[in-house]
C-alpha cells in the first residue's frame, strides 16, 4: 500500500528536523564537561580578577568546572586568536575586554576579525579608569590640571600601559577634548613604582590597580573617567563633570566563537545574568572598583561595535600605531 503524500510530507519534515533539534537538545543539555576562559592579560590585572570572581560562580551554576586560563601576549591578540580558532561548542570562551575593540583598528595584521569571528554572549563589567597624580603634583581638580598643564605644554609625563592601552587611549582622549599635551610614557613593566615615585607625575590607570593607593594617602584621585561617579570612590568627581562628554573606562564581557549554538549562548547569558544580580558578586566586584554590567548578546553585541568605532577614531586621526 502505497504512503499517502500528507504522511510523506510529515516524515520528511520530521526527518529535516531532526538534526535541528538534535542540535537544541544537546546544547540544552550544556555544559557536560569543563569550560576554558580565556583570558588575555597575566594573573592579577583586571580581567584576569573577574574572570576568577565569575568563574566559580558558574561552575556552581551550570555543574562543571569554569577553567580560568591566562593566554597574555601580543595586546590580547594570541588568546583572541586562540578562541576564535576553537570549535564552536561553548567550551572554550574569551574575558573580552575594551582591548579588543582597540585592536581591531590598532592592528593592521590581525588574522582575525574580533566582530566577524565571535559571537557576543553576555557583557560582564565597567571598570574606571582614574586620573591620578604624584602627591607632589600641584594640581587637584580637573580645571587646575586643564589650566596647569596648558600653561606647562609638553612637561607633564603621563604614565601607560603600552602604546594603544585603554590608559594610553584615555589620555590621548583627554587631550583632544581639553588641548592640553602631556608626554605618554609607555611602560611594559608596571608603572606604578615610578608614578609613586613621582618619575612620572600622572596616569589614567584601572581602578583595581591603584584604588589600594588611593585609599592609603599614597597617590592623589583627581577624577575618574565614567560617565558616573564610583561607588568605590563617591566623593571624587568625573572627568565629564568638567569635560562636557568625556567617558573611557575598561569594560569586560563574554565572547565565543562565531556559530556557537544560541541555546548554548543563552544558557550562559542566563547564568551571568544571575550572578552579576548576587549581592555577592556585586560587592566583590565593587572591592576590586568595577561595577556589574549585565548587556544580552544582542545588545552586547551593539555596544562592543559602537567601541570599536570610537576608538578607532581617535587611532586613526592620532595616527596611534603598535608597536
Amino acid at each position: 500500500m502505497k504512503p499517502s503524500r500528507r504522511k510523506f510530507l510529515h516524515a520528511a519534515t520530521a526527518t529535516a528536523l531532526m538534526p535541528a533539534l538534535a542540535h537544541r537538545a544537546w546544547a540544552l543539555d550544556y555544559p557536560t564537561r569543563p569550560v576554558h576562559l580565556i583570558v588575555g592579560f597575566p594573573a592579577g590585572g583586571v580581567t584576569d580578577i573577574l574572570a576568577r570572581l565569575l568563574g566559580p560562580w558558574l561552575s556552581r551554576r551550570l555543574g562543571q568546572q569554569f577553567l580560568v586560563e591566562d593566554k597574555p601576549g601580543a595586546g590580547t591578540n594570541i588568546a583572541t586568536e586562540a578562541v576564535v580558532r576553537a570549535p564552536a561548542d561553548g567550551y572554550t570562551l574569551l574575558m573580552a575586554t575594551s582591548t579588543n575593540a582597540i585592536n581591531a583598528t590598532l592592528y593592521d595584521n590581525l588574522r582575525f576579525d574580533f566582530i566577524r569571528d565571535t559571537t557576543p554572549v553576555a557583557g560582564i563589567a565597567r571598570t574606571p579608569l582614574v586620573l591620578v597624580a604624584n602627591l607632589s603634583f600641584p594640581a587637584t581638580t580637573v580645571p587646575d590640571f586643564i589650566a596647569y598643564a596648558k600653561a606647562s605644554p609638553g612637561r607633564i609625563n603621563m604614565a601607560t600601559a603600552g602604546i594603544g592601552s585603554s590608559l594610553h587611549l584615555a589620555g590621548e582622549l583627554f587631550m583632544r577634548m581639553t588641548g592640553v599635551k602631556l608626554v605618554p610614557v609607555h611602560y611594559r613593566a608596571m608603572y606604578l613604582p615610578d608614578l609613586l615615585a613621582g618619575q612620572v607625575q600622572i596616569g589614567f590607570t584601572p581602578m583595581p590597580t591603584t584604588i589600594a593607593q588611593v585609599r592609603a594617602g599614597k597617590l592623589r584621585a583627581i577624577a575618574v573617567t565614567t560617565a558616573a561617579r564610583s561607588p568605590a570612590l563617591p566623593d571624587i568627581p568625573t572627568i565629564g563633570e568638567s569635560v562636557a562628554g568625556y567617558e573611557a573606562s575598561v569594560w569586560n564581557g563574554m565572547v565565543a566563537p562565531t556559530g556557537t549554538p544560541a541555546a548554548t549562548v543563552d544558557k550562559l547569558y542566563q547564568a551571568i545574568d544571575a550572578a552579576l544580580a548576587d549581592p555577592t558578586m556585586t560587592a566583590r566586584f565593587a572591592d576590586v572598583g568595577s561595577v556589574p554590567a549585565s548587556m544580552p548578546p544582542a545588545e552586547f553585541g551593539k555596544f562592543v561595535a559602537a567601541d570599536t568605532e570610537k576608538w578607532g577614531k581617535v587611532i586613526r586621526e592620532e595616527n596611534i600605531k603598535a608597536e
